[in-house]
């Protein structure tokens, strides 16, 4: 799977969530997925809690963050 297809994975929709990144339109948000991990769930784990999400939206959720975080930060 390409990066062009699992961000395809995510979506933002202004009714849901509050606009908040969210999974393939269901309301798990990708914040809730990165402090699953942050807290050391393993994806195993997540995926066993979660049934309805796929390893794909897992590294969709990881490869959002990046790219989000990835941007230069100017000193005034």
């Amino acid at each position: 799977m390409t990066p062009a297809d699992l961000l395809q994975r995510i979506t933002i929709r202004p009714e849901q969530c509050g606009g908040r990144p969210c999974i393939r339109g269901m309301r798990i948000r990708v914040i809730d997925v990165l402090e699953l991990l942050a807290a050391g769930e393993s994806q195993a784990q997540i995926l066993e809690d979660y049934p309805y999400l796929e390893s794909e939206d897992i590294a969709a959720c990881l490869l959002y963050a990046a790219r989000r975080l990835n941007h230069p930060n100017v000193a005034a």
